[in-house]
């Protein structure tokens, strides 16, 4: 090579993006023959959804529909179920409680008639219940004080679960969960001092299920960050409270000092299933060592203006979190599944940067191909070194590896290339892959290309969803026991072949 052509190579080099550069394959050895443990699949069997009335409406059912196609979706949860909106409670001119059950029928006869079962949340405070007037800043402006007086606010309790039991059978809603508040620990709840308040509540409302029959299962303390969950542990232990269960919640762009309570440096990735691991140490610790453990509102971070819950960075973030959570918890239960949502007030955009699988109108998100995909592991773990790769095995023995190339949204990330070698792999299997990616199951860039209206039309929604639906799989073949694959930036990738 002479010296020009020297020269013209190293320039082209340098001008060559060090991330767009072919990486050396990282090498995975995969063992099929390896050691498997059970993984039932805690992080599709309850999701969140806003407030209870929302429920009523056909675009949340729509969105219910969507999201049970492609996940074991078993039970929801949200707020409000006391709200004056769904007319609950009332008093008549002497100061006793009238009850009227009628919208709370509507909402979980509609969970019910499409294969949901309600996760109850038991919130908020009925106005004429309440101790004061006191409004949470969220749009729909809930109360959140303490009953005025607990025998009424019993009452309540006992004729709800009745209400329950008598339309739906005990045998029924003896497997529904009863979660006692929301977040009590923040703002709300104003009762004060704020722990000591809730746990009279938590009391008062777990002794009043209990009394209607005691197969009706109640938990707590449903707080954010989590918080308090040793504390009301050792608490419903002292007063020997009913309890079956402990819930919290966890996200992971919570900081590390409301987590953690420490200055530790956590990346935002790490952080929830950390506090998972804290919680799950502390029920260990506790005087309920095998309570099971329900995380019952969590996301992805979103990465403020970066909007990143809307992009391909929600499947490889939450793969993450699947592998990193599994053993430590039995429900993980994403906050939301739909964005017919409205904390903040009626959504003003397609994409208005909230929790949701699915954007308003019924617009699939990169996380809800995302879940299709999870939805397909197997059941049995396989032990396998790298922190990015989740190998199982179905029941028919076949095996479903998931791998992901995880990089925070606010820094520029590389492609990686891996090579997965094989041991216990007879032959070369016809195999299949699917992939979510920047060109893979892309919501917004679907949406992009049809100028971004404010309000998509009918025609446009169904346009974005069948230009951003995952193609079917790739048939692809495993050769000498290798396959090497390229992931792009918070790409996921999913095998499946029969071994």
């Amino acid at each position: 090579m002479n010296a020009s052509r020297l020269c013209v190579l190293l320039a082209l080099l340098l001008c060559f993006p060090l991330s767009a550069r072919p990486q050396s394959p990282e090498k995975i050895a995969i063992d099929l023959n390896a050691k498997g443990t059970p993984f039932p699949h805690y992080w599709e069997q309850s999701f969140g959804s806003g407030r209870a009335i929302l429920s009523l409406r056909e675009s949340y059912r729509n969105d219910l529909r969507e999201v049970k196609k492609v996940a074991d979706l078993r039970y929801v949860r949200f707020h409000a179920i006391f709200h004056d909106e769904l007319g609950v409670y009332d008093e008549d001119e002497n100061g006793n409680p009238e009850f009227n059950f009628t919208y709370i029928g509507q909402v979980y006869d509609g969970l019910l008639q499409n294969g949901v079962r309600p996760f109850v949340e038991l919130s908020f405070m009925p106005k004429k219940l309440a101790s004061r007037q006191d409004l949470h800043p969220f749009w729909y402006k809930q109360v959140v004080a303490p009953p005025k007086d607990y025998a009424k606010w019993d009452l309540l309790i006992r004729n709800f679960a009745q209400f329950l039991i008598d339309r739906y059978g005990i045998d029924e809603v003896s497997q529904w969960y009863f979660e006692v508040w929301n977040e009590p620990n923040i703002d709300f709840w104003s009762g004060d001092p704020k722990q000591a308040t809730y746990f009279e509540l938590y009391d008062h409302t777990a002794h009043a299920l209990k009394s209607v029959n005691p197969r009706l299962r109640v938990g707590g303390p449903s707080t954010s960050s989590a918080h308090w969950v040793d504390e009301f542990l050792a608490h419903v232990a002292k007063e020997n409270a009913p309890i079956d269960f402990a819930s919290t919640h966890g996200y992971s762009d919570d900081t590390v000092e409301d987590l953690f309570d420490t200055h530790d440096v956590i990346p935002v990735e790490q952080r929830a299933c950390k506090a998972v691991q804290k919680v799950h140490n502390q029920v260990l610790a506790s005087p309920f060592p095998h309570l099971p453990l329900f995380w019952t509102e969590w996301n992805v971070a979103s990465y403020g203006p970066l909007n990143a819950r809307d992009t391909s960075y929600s499947a490889t973030a939450t793969a993450q979190t699947i592998h990193d959570c599994d053993g430590m918890l039995d429900i993980l239960s994403l906050w939301t599944f739909s964005d017919v949502f409205e904390e903040g007030g009626p959504v003003q955009a397609p994409f208005p940067a909230i929790f949701g699988l699915l954007a308003p109108g019924g617009v699939k998100k990169p996380s809800y191909y995302a879940f299709s995909l999870f939805h397909k592991l197997g059941d049995i773990r396989l032990a396998a070194p790298a922190e990015n790769v989740l190998v199982t095995r179905r029941e028919n023995g076949a095996i479903v590896i998931a791998i992901w190339n995880l990089s925070p949204p606010d820094q520029p990330g590389t492609a990686r290339s891996f090579e997965l070698d094989f041991s216990g792999l007879h032959g070369s299997p016809d195999t299949l892959l699917s992939r979510i990616d920047s060109t893979h199951g892309n919501t917004r860039a679907a949406y992009q290309r049809i100028g971004s209206p404010r309000y998509p039309t009918l025609e446009q929604i169904k346009q974005i969803n069948s230009e951003s639906a995952l193609p079917p799989p790739e048939h692809i073949q495993i050769g000498a026991g290798r396959l090497t694959l390229q992931v792009p930036v918070n790409g996921l990738a999913l095998i499946e072949f029969q071994p």
